[in-house]
C-alpha cells in the first residue's frame, strides 16, 4: 500500500479519519473519536473526523488548523518535519513520538 506521510508522519493512507471520510462511514468516524479522545485526553466529536490528509487537496481534520506541527512545518516552508534538522530534538513533534513512535521512521523513511 502506497503511504501518504502528514507533516508529523502519520500514514494517512493508513489512518481511520482518513478512510472514514473517504468512504462516509459514521460507524468508523465514532470509533475513531472514542480512542483519539481516550489516547489524547481530548473531546474529539465524531463529526470532526472529516479528513483527506492534511498535505491532501479537500477537507482537513478541524484540529489541523491549530495543530502546532503543521503550522510550524508551514512556517519553516517544508512538506513535512522530516525535512528540519530539529527532527530529533524538537519538543513539539517530540510529544507526537512519545504516543507513536512509529511517525519518525515515517518522517525518516522520506529521505
Amino acid at each position: 500500500m502506497e503511504k501518504l506521510i502528514a507533516c508529523c508522519g502519520i500514514d494517512c493512507a493508513t489512518c481511520d479519519a482518513r478512510i472514514a471520510t473517504l468512504t462516509n462511514d459514521p460507524a468508523l468516524r465514532e470509533k475513531t473519536a472514542k480512542a483519539w479522545s481516550e489516547q489524547f485526553s481530548a473531546n474529539i466529536s465524531a463529526e470532526s473526523i472529516n479528513c483527506t490528509g492534511c498535505r491532501e487537496e479537500g477537507v482537513n481534520f478541524s484540529h489541523c488548523e491549530v495543530c502546532e506541527v503543521r503550522n510550524c512545518v508551514h512556517a519553516k516552508g517544508f512538506q513535512t518535519c522530516g525535512e528540519c534538522v530539529e527532527l530529533d530534538t524538537c519538543p513539539i513533534i517530540g510529544a507526537f513520538f512519545q504516543h507513536m513512535p512509529e511517525l519518525k521512521e515515517n518522517l525518516k523513511s522520506l529521505n
